[in-house]
């Protein structure tokens, strides 16, 4: 047991590292504070999750989140379509083509719905300078949906690359503004907003925002409002609708502890059957790469087919099927090049010179003798023949002539001993 204990104590340890840094992943993850706030992802105050969920569990409803960067908007008539937490001036320029698809998606009778990031200053400013339109005209383009734009400029312009944009303040006629909120300590303190219309919607509520909207045209409604200037509009276009509001705090999870309204947010979706959170805005996007190819054409088995089919093939060259051969083991044949210098080999090695004759006459009279192809007494006149070779000392001795002696005895000049 003694021998064993080193390698199960860092097995143990082993597993419990691995245990920990698996419990520090899932509380990061469950907390969701590594994805950008008002992200229907984020399970913390600063998130959307509590919204996203409500609606998952209600009947008769789908709900998803928009990974993509394709600018594609939903194809389903009846989709209400979440852009949540965008950023000041994010909507004022866009790609001609982007625009189209948006006038195509509330043609088809969906709701577009932009809640911006909450704006404690002005931070961001209303009007074109030279430097902004010199450096849009150098680098115009389009980087995911929403991406931020210069500020306000003609309503369309065609930049160095022959790309149009279309200036959506000017297209669908409002304008970004701003008031100051008043300071509460290291925070700001949330201002009165009042409905202004016979929805039945709250009539008061905490606005976190400084933006309002302003110059607006009559054909946009305003829902909500601080004073004179609306913070919450409302537009029909054709069968669709488009909703803008300043601030996002209302459909924050903290919102849906402290000061929840499910009758705006009810509202807010209308009663389109298809809800759509826009996550790629945020930075959240999904990659195609051959791993989502694989999972979207379930491929799983294939890959681990071919995962197996590697495995064996370097088992195979790794591993060979026959025992090896043991150290030392010595041949138990000799190599030759065909049989006859087999024979020779085999003679030179095992019988002396001098007992080469006497060798093969034996082996020539085991096989003659029970042929029958000689005569005894022709036998007998070639084994006198040998004899008498034989009786001579080795070194007078002459095979090749007493070959031929012992031929021409048995009457056959070519036979072979």
């Amino acid at each position: 047991m003694k021998k064993y204990f080193p390698i199960l104590l860092l097995l143990g340890c082993t597993a419990v590292f691995a245990f920990g840094v698996v419990q520090l992943f899932e509380l990061r993850f469950e907390a969701g504070d590594i994805y950008p706030p008002y992200s229907s992802l984020r399970a913390d105050p600063l998130g959307a999750m509590a919204f996203y969920e409500s609606l998952e569990k209600m009947p008769g409803i789908g709900v998803r989140r928009d990974f993509s960067t394709s600018n594609r908007l939903p194809e389903e008539p009846d989709a209400a379509y979440l852009h949540l937490a965008a950023e000041a001036g994010e909507w004022d320029e866009l790609p001609d083509d982007v625009f189209r698809e948006i006038k195509n998606y509330l043609a088809r009778g969906g709701r577009l719905v932009i809640t911006y990031y909450p704006q404690t200053r002005p931070g961001f400013h209303f009007g074109p300078d030279e430097e902004t339109l010199t450096n849009f005209v150098k680098s115009a383009r389009l980087k995911s949906k929403g991406t931020n734009a210069p500020p306000a400029k003609p309503a369309k312009i065609k930049t160095n690359e022959e790309k149009t944009w279309v200036n959506l303040e000017d297209e669908w006629k409002f304008h970004e503004g701003f008031e100051k909120l008043e300071p509460d300590g290291d925070n700001y303190a949330p201002v009165s907003v009042v409905s202004t219309t016979a929805l039945a919607l709250p009539r008061l509520l905490d606005w976190h925002s400084g933006m309002i909207f302003k110059n607006c045209d009559a054909t946009w409604r305003t829902i909500y409002a601080r004073g004179t200037n609306a913070v919450v509009i409302e537009r029909k276009f054709g069968k669709g609708s488009v909703v803008i509001a300043s601030d996002s705090f209302f459909v924050s999870n903290e919102a849906m502890l402290k000061d929840r309204h499910a009758d705006l947010l009810a509202w807010l979706v209308g009663a389109n059957r298809h809800v759509v959170f826009d996550e790629a805005h945020l930075g959240i996007s999904e990659s195609p790469g051959v791993a989502a190819l694989m999972r979207k054409y379930r491929l799983q088995g294939l890959a681990a087919g071919l995962l197996l089919l590697a495995g064996l093939f370097i088992w195979k060259n790794s591993t060979s099927l026959v025992p090896p051969q043991a150290a030392g083991q010595s041949e138990d044949f000799v190599a030759g090049k065909d049989a006859a210098s087999g024979f020779v080999s085999l003679l030179r090695r095992n019988i002396p010179t001098r007992d080469i004759f006497a060798a093969c006459f034996a082996e020539w009279k085991k096989s003659a003798a029970p042929s029958g192809k000689f005569s005894n007494a022709r036998l007998r006149q070639a084994e006198a023949v040998f004899e008498l070779e034989n009786s001579l000392p080795s070194k007078d001795r002459h095979p090749i002539a007493t070959y031929k002696k012992i031929s021409e005895t048995l009457g056959k000049q070519k036979t072979h001993l």
